[in-house]
Parts: structure tokens; C-alpha cells; sequence
């Protein structure tokens, strides 16, 4: 593996870890493990002997702090890797553009964490905390494709519309997810405001776009399949295939979690999953340049 592709595979991976390690925190009841920010407690960056928040769930929060300190070390070397790699090419503004998006990105995230904290976990902010990272995914993940100048295709205006339809789709029901999220239980700390929301409902609402969603993807793997040429069903239908096969999984999940009561090892990986839903259906959109207004053939 060269170092351009352990900064930026290191990035993509980090972006999503955090996505984990950020749950992490809230599933083991640690969101005020560290009760005060930019410190974990007053007087000290790390947690101290007999915390009254417990060494455990101070470590847990301190670990999730950690982990940004890595993404801002992996985000400083992707901005000089782009400027080294990328300056001269002919998508040079592209790459430029979104290499200054980490930076404001991760700044971003920094001011967002410490607000989360400093409102004792109010599910507005922890919801904002996690969108903000599903936010940071599809530039990471461009910024990352482009630099290796992996291959990409423009398709049909039928295959696009429905490329755009799922990518929306899948925002939808990730956000609808953390409405359940700050309506259920894991609030990351006992005294944690709740969405005055009944779970119930919310939950349903969610499973209702999921399965929207999984209709939808079946459809435009249907229109590929059809009216794409052969090229194209290969390289953009196996894509679709994994994101379907990604979303049935996080489906299952979802409906196991719910009638199990929210083991958290079920939750976590609910988290995960839906991470890697963004990842897949994004790495869809770009590789089918569906959110570019020049086809390719004339960049």
C-alpha cells in the first residue's frame, strides 16, 4: 500500500470509526464521562483518578476525543497529500475544494462536540453531532476517488433521476433514525433530555422509509439491468447489488433491535450499518457522476 492510499483509506475509515466510537459513548452511558470541554475535567485534558463520573465511562469519553485527534492528523496529511497529488489535474478546483472541506469539516465537528457536551447531551445537538459526520462522509470518499483517479461512467437520465431518488432516500432514513435515536433509550447519560416523541411511532415511520428504500433500490437495479448497456450493468448494477444487500442487512437489525428492546451490540452495529448505507449509495452517485451538472465525456 503506497502512502497516498493509507492517508486516504486511513481518512474514509476514520470518518466512520468516529461514527462508531461516538456511539460507543452513548451506548455505555459515558456522552459525560469527560464533564466539561475543550478539557475532560477542569484542570486536566485527560480524566484524573476517581472521577465522579467513573473511570470507565471518563476513558470511554476521553477515547472518542482521541480518535478526533487521529482524524485531525489524517485530515491535515489528505490536504497536503491533495496539494502534492492533485495540484495540475484537470479536476484540480474539485480536489482543492474538497480537501479545504476537511478542514471546515473536522473544525466543525470539534465546536459541535464540545457544544454536545456543554448542553448535557441534548438530542438536538447529539443529532446534529452524527449527521455531521454522515456530512463528512461523501466528500471524504470523493476526495479519496479522485485522487486515484478511480474509474467513473455518466448514465442514462432514467438511471440518474433514480441514483439521486436513492441517495435522498437514504438521507431521509438515516436522519429519521436519529429521531429514534433521541426518542428511545442510550441517551448517553441518565440525565439526558429525550425527544418528546413517542418511540413507538418513530421507530415505524423509520422502518416504513427503509423499506421505501429498499423498493426504490430494487427499481433502479431493474432500470439498469434494462436499458443500461453492458459496461454499465457491471460496473454501476454490482454497486446497487451491495448497497441492497447493505440495506436488507440493516433492515434486519433494525426489526431484531426493536423487538429485542435494544440490546446495545445490536444498536452498535445498527450504527455501523448505517454508516456503511452512506458510504455505499454516495460511492454510487459518484462513480455514476450522478450529481455533477457536465456528463463526463466533456470534463
Amino acid at each position: 500500500m503506497n502512502l497516498a492510499s493509507l492517508i486516504y483509506t486511513a481518512l474514509v475509515i476514520l470518518q466512520v470509526g468516529i461514527i462508531l466510537t461516538g456511539g460507543a459513548v452513548r451506548l455505555t452511558g459515558s456522552g459525560l464521562g469527560c464533564p466539561t470541554w475543550p478539557q475532560c475535567v477542569s484542570g486536566s485534558i485527560a480524566p484524573v483518578p476517581h472521577q465522579a463520573q467513573g473511570t470507565l465511562h471518563s476513558w470511554i469519553e476521553f477515547g472518542n476525543r482521541l480518535l478526533t485527534v487521529l482524524l485531525v492528523i489524517a485530515v491535515i496529511a489528505a490536504v497536503i497529500g491533495a496539494f502534492r497529488w492533485g495540484k495540475g489535474r484537470g479536476d484540480w478546483k474539485m480536489i482543492r475544494l474538497l480537501a479545504l472541506t476537511q478542514i471546515v469539516g473536522i473544525v466543525a465537528q470539534i465546536v459541535l462536540g464540545g457544544i454536545t457536551v456543554l448542553t448535557k447531551l441534548n438530542p438536538f445537538t447529539v443529532s446534529a453531532h452524527f449527521l455531521l459526520s454522515i456530512a463528512l462522509i461523501p466528500p471524504t470518499l470523493s476526495l479519496r476517488e479522485r485522487i486515484y483517479a478511480k474509474a467513473r461512467t455518466d448514465v442514462l437520465p432514467t438511471t440518474r433521476l433514480l441514483i439521486r431518488s436513492v441517495t435522498l432516500l437514504s438521507l431521509i432514513v438515516i436522519t429519521l433514525g436519529t429521531v429514534v435515536t433521541g426518542s428511545g433509550p442510550h441517551a448517553g447519560d441518565i440525565q439526558a433530555k429525550r425527544y418528546h416523541i413517542d418511540p413507538r411511532t418513530i421507530s415505524w415511520i423509520h422502518a416504513d422509509a427503509v423499506i421505501a428504500l429498499i423498493g426504490l433500490t430494487i427499481a433502479l437495479f431493474l432500470v439498469i439491468k434494462v436499458s443500461e448497456p453492458l459496461p454499465i450493468q457491471s460496473f454501476i448494477g454490482k454497486k446497487v447489488l451491495l448497497f441492497l444487500a447493505i440495506c436488507l442487512g440493516q433492515g434486519l437489525i433494525g426489526y431484531i433491535q426493536y423487538f429485542t428492546h435494544l440490546p446495545e451490540a445490536l444498536v452498535a452495529a445498527h450504527l455501523l450499518g448505517a454508516g456503511l448505507i452512506w458510504l455505499s449509495v454516495w460511492n454510487i452517485a459518484f462513480k455514476a457522476n450522478a450529481f455533477s451538472r457536465q456528463p463526463l465525456i466533456n470534463s
